[in-house]
């Protein structure tokens, strides 16, 4: 059954100033609260190796952040902002980005009222020549409000993943409150970020620093990764006072045979780094449900943890992926999710989170106050009355479950 839950009761007093608008000039500087049984205490993030299991396995989202946001010009002089979200045509990330002439993509248009179906040029104010060479332009081949489908061209045959970075601006959050700058470019992407897709970062995982990550590897602790594109969605409020009315976006994601059948054999805690690991270990029990039922994988819809009992264990569902994956001559599975982590939510697979400090009213609130059996209080008042720095650029928590 569908939980009614008032999304009200999910707001703290958030004052600007808490929101950090630069990162510490050390990633692993920052401070970490940990939750264990109710009890809060906190560290520095490089502490992080010797809160952790030993015999327990770490799972990264090593998406990588694309700089999607394009400015362009009409005749009249209005600028016009493209934010790139998901490729159309083609419709995979890998061609997409490796199209050569022409790709379209869905988008956030901004100054969309100002766009009356003209060819925009590439705003250039600087006379970048590299820039310039590009030849970049786009039109707008459908609308729907804020966003639309624009197909964009361009004339000097790079790859449009170099156009991109060429051209893009990083795509910071809009609670920052100002432009990208030179800092953005490396330090709104994690060190292991690799598959290009995503409009936002993972951030939790920006803390993490080499030295970290080889402490964690020292400890015996196994590290893997799965990939989710984050969307815009992400940072989208939740505007409907019932959460039952609130649609969830759209993420694709893909996760290897071998980790598969590792979390099919878990006998390990398991550590997710960021909402977006969760979000991708927690939808593989129900495509593995849709596996066993029906022969075929889907993407998980956002209420199918809540609709029904299911009658199978995680194993058996996992197990039933790894099955289709060696049915189908697959390496990894590729899906997508809506899901939607409530409190009431049962939980399949992971056993701590590492995440930073949310906004007020979010679907990550939310999912924390799930992760925790309602005691997200605690943890933000602990937050709130010892300084901790909030949201993107903010502070990192590492949260047991019960």
């Amino acid at each position: 059954m569908i939980p009614e839950i008032r999304i009200e009761d999910y707001n703290y007093g958030l004052d600007s100033a808490r929101i950090a608008k630069y990162p510490l000039p050390e990633r692993d500087a920052s401070k970490l609260l940990h939750y264990k049984k109710g009890v809060v205490d906190q560290h520095i993030f490089r502490d992080l190796p010797d809160l952790l299991p030993e015999n327990a396995l770490m799972v990264f989202n090593d998406t990588r952040v694309v700089p999607a946001r394009l400015h362009f010009q009409r005749a009249t002089g209005a600028i016009i902002e493209v934010f790139c979200l998901e490729p159309v045509q083609p419709v995979e990330y890998n061609l997409s980005f490796a199209a050569t002439e022409s790709c379209s993509w869905k988008c956030v248009i901004g100054n969309a009222k100002k766009w009356k179906n003209d060819v925009l040029s590439l705003y250039n104010p600087e006379n970048n020549g590299a820039v310039a060479a590009l030849g970049l332009s786009a039109e707008l081949e459908s609308r729907d409000g804020q966003t639309g489908v624009v197909r964009l061209r361009w004339q000097d045959g790079s790859p449009f993943s170099r156009v991109l970075e060429t051209a893009g601006c990083v795509p910071i959050p809009p609670y920052l409150d100002r432009e990208s700058e030179a800092i953005d470019t490396e330090r709104y992407q994690t060190l292991y970020a690799h598959i290009r897709g995503s409009v936002a970062a993972p951030t939790a995982g920006l803390h993490f620093t080499e030295k970290v990550l080889e402490r964690i590897r020292e400890k015996g602790i196994q590290t893997e990764t799965v990939c989710l594109h984050v969307g815009a969605g992400t940072f989208l409020p939740v505007k409907s006072s019932l959460v039952s009315e609130h649609p969830m976006h759209r993420e694709p994601f893909s996760i290897s045979k071998a980790l598969l059948q590792e979390l099919a054999n878990k006998s390990r805690p398991l550590v997710a780094v960021g909402t977006t690991s969760v979000r991708t270990l927690e939808s593989l029990y129900y495509i593995g449900v849709n596996i066993l039922e029906t022969g075929e994988s889907r993407d998980v819809d956002q209420w199918a943890p809540y609709e029904r009992e299911y009658p199978y264990s995680t194993q058996e569902a996992l197990q039933a992926i790894v099955d289709y994956l060696d049915r189908t001559g697959r390496q990894q599975l590729v899906a997508g999710t809506r899901i939607i982590i409530v409190p009431g939510f049962k939980w399949r697979l992971v056993d701590l989170l590492v995440t930073n400090f949310h906004q007020p009213e979010s679907t990550l609130i939310l999912l924390v106050s799930a992760f925790v059996n309602g005691d997200w209080r605690t943890i933000y008042d602990y937050a709130l009355a010892n300084g901790f720095r909030f949201l993107s650029y903010g502070d990192s928590s590492l949260l047991e479950r019960a």
